[in-house]
């Protein structure tokens, strides 16, 4: 008799720690279907991932922080890859091959001015990249979008001033 009772407390507690260990979990422990299935659009990866790491690689160099620029150098290259890899083709053009056309030139030279902490070539390189970003948004009927060389008193290198 007490085994049966051990055993059936015992069944009882189990139960008891998979429920409250399914509920202490949350909605996040499995995740819905249509989770799984969001991809972000071009805009959202362009300004949540490449906008932002285009300003700190300025912002680097300008604090001459040439570590740091190095490594904002290699996330925006991989933010550009990943974003290539997410949307592989836009407007019938191949996204990975438009970014690389544009970027690998400007890529090359701002490692290379990093490596040498040349800001004269670093800034060339930089207004070069920032050309071949407006490029691509023209190329792919985005000429709305414009992105500049990122100055003091900016509060981003997204130009939105239009009188200009």
């Amino acid at each position: 008799m007490v085994v049966a009772i051990a055993i059936t407390a015992a069944a009882i507690l189990a139960i008891c720690l998979a429920a409250w260990r399914g509920v202490a979990a949350g909605p996040e422990a499995t995740p819905s279907p249509h989770a799984t299935e969001y991809l972000p659009s071009i805009s959202d990866l362009m300004i949540a991932t490449i906008q932002p790491r285009h300003e700190r690689l300025w912002q680097a160099e300008q604090d001459g922080n040439w570590e740091f620029a190095a490594y904002e150098l290699g996330n925006l290259r991989g933010a550009f890859d990943r974003l290539g890899r997410a949307h592989p083709s836009e407007h019938d053009i191949s996204l990975p091959d438009m970014i690389t056309s544009v970027t690998e030139q400007p890529f090359k030279e701002l490692n290379s001015a990093i490596q040498s902490k040349d800001g004269t070539a670093f800034a060339k390189a930089y207004a070069d990249l920032t050309a071949a970003c407006n490029s691509c948004h023209q190329a792919l009927n985005h000429s709305v979008v414009e992105v500049r060389v990122p100055n003091r008193t900016s509060t981003s290198d997204l130009n939105t001033d239009t009188r200009n």
